[in-house]
Formats: C-alpha cells, sequence, structure tokens
C-alpha cells in the first residue's frame, strides 16, 4: 500500500470537529469563586431564602457537590484508551492548558491503525470537563451546569457540516445525559459521535469520531456511539470518585481522638 505524504497531511488534517467547551463556558471562570455564599448539602439547585434583622430576604445558596476535578487524561482506563483509539500516538492523551485545573481540564487521543492493503482506520476521542461553583448573582452552582448542559448539546447539534443530526437521552450516567451522533463530509466521511452529560455541578463532554482510509470499511456508528457512551459513564464516575479522594483525609480520625 502506498501514501504519499500528502495523503498523511490530509489524514492530520481531518482530525474532528473540535467543540468549544471553554467558549460555551464563558463566565464558568472560577475567578468568581468564593463571592458566592454557599449552603445546603447540595442536593437541590435552587435557592432559598431567610429573614435577616433588616426584614430583607437573604439568598442562601446550595454548596456545590464537587470541589475539584479529575486529571482528565486519567478519566480513563488505559484500555478503554486502548479500545476506542487503536494505535494511539500518545496513550497517555495530550492535556489543553488550563489556568485553573480545579473547573476546567481536557484530554485528547487519535490515531491511524493500518491494516495493510485493508487500509487504515483514523480515531479521535477527547473528553471536557467544566465545573461550577454557585454564585450570588449567576444562580446555584448546579443550575449553572444544567445551563452549560443545555448549551453543549445545542452546540454539538449545530456543528458545521453535520448531517443526519440525531440527539437520545442517555440513561444511567450522571443526573442526565445526551447522545447526538451526525456525518460530517470532508476528503472522507467522518462518523461523529458526542456525549454530553452532568453530574451535579460538572459537566462532561466526550468527543469520539472516526474515519476509514485506503479502501478500509467505513466505521460502525452504533459501535462508536457503544463505546462513546460507556467511556462517559466512565468519566462521570472518575469525578465522583476524585471528590471522595479529596474528603478522605478529612474523615481519618487524628491521633488523640484514636486514643
Amino acid at each position: 500500500m502506498h501514501r504519499s505524504a500528502s495523503r498523511l497531511t490530509r489524514v492530520l488534517a481531518c482530525a474532528a470537529v473540535v467543540p468549544v467547551i471553554f467558549a460555551a463556558a464563558g463566565c464558568s471562570s472560577d475567578s468568581d469563586k468564593g463571592k458566592g455564599s454557599g449552603s445546603g448539602d447540595g442536593k437541590k439547585s435552587g435557592a432559598s431564602a431567610s429573614a435577616t434583622p433588616g426584614g430583607k430576604p437573604k439568598v442562601e445558596l446550595e454548596k456545590a457537590r464537587f470541589a475539584t476535578l479529575p486529571e482528565p487524561c486519567k478519566t480513563l482506563q488505559s484500555k478503554t484508551v486502548e479500545t476506542l483509539v487503536p494505535d494511539a500516538k500518545d496513550t497517555n492523551g495530550t492535556a489543553t492548558k488550563s489556568n485553573d485545573l480545579g473547573s476546567r481540564a481536557s484530554c485528547s487521543w487519535n490515531g491511524l491503525k493500518t491494516d495493510g492493503l485493508k487500509g487504515s482506520q483514523y480515531r479521535w476521542l477527547s473528553v471536557s470537563l467544566v465545573r461550577y461553583d454557585s454564585h450570588a448573582s449567576l444562580g446555584s452552582a448546579t443550575k449553572r451546569a444544567e445551563e452549560q448542559y443545555a448549551k453543549q448539546i445545542e452546540t454539538a447539534k449545530a456543528t458545521e457540516g453535520a448531517a443526519d443530526v440525531k440527539a437520545e437521552a442517555v440513561a444511567e450516567t450522571g443526573d442526565q445525559a445526551t447522545s447526538i451522533v451526525f456525518g460530517v463530509k470532508k476528503d472522507v466521511d467522518f462518523a461523529n459521535t458526542t456525549v454530553v452529560a452532568r453530574t451535579h455541578n460538572v459537566v462532561v463532554t466526550l468527543d469520539y469520531n472516526g474515519a476509514a482510509y485506503e479502501g478500509a470499511g467505513a466505521p460502525d456508528h452504533a459501535k462508536l456511539l457503544q463505546d462513546a457512551v460507556a467511556a462517559a459513564k466512565e468519566i462521570v464516575a472518575s469525578v465522583d470518585a476524585a471528590n471522595q479522594e479529596q474528603k478522605q483525609p478529612e474523615q481519618q480520625p487524628s491521633p488523640a481522638a484514636s486514643q
């Protein structure tokens, strides 16, 4: 099988559509962190009011359920990455730089698997996470995450060049989740899958797509979706695990208490 340098250049140029997660997050910057008053157990997204000495109601916002994010490139197990992105260039992934990894983080993988005369299969995977805190002017952490969740779904649906867009609810993935599948025509046909999930005050966006080259069979759309949903569930679980680990030291009894 012959592959020219220009052909490889086009392969790399055809890496899938990257959603503008952080642009959509806009005012989610946690430079606002600490400006809102937090209270509650994190189970309700609304705000409550209590009387003050002056007679005016005081708005009390929920405390954000999750206080941190997991390392984005470690939200998926190595075997999951190997399954979704065979022959990945870097199985450890490439993390996007962020000035606040506790609030915004992302990682991506890509790989081109060649199979002699049977052609090549390209895969691209991206994981993005955004965490929100409660803010007196912007609302509760959960409410802000719900708004971002809806925006991410609409962003995926509006991907430039997207054809045959289909969106469906995904069960048992955080508090709410939606899959969006569509095709994009470039020099070859790309099959795209996006899964957007919300778990309390964190929004997870997983993008996964593939394309075939040099006569290889087109990617199986159903298989791409199945793998993307399974990976999204794994990422949601990693968000919870990261916050449980952070709480663990606080739950350790002190030497004096154990005597």
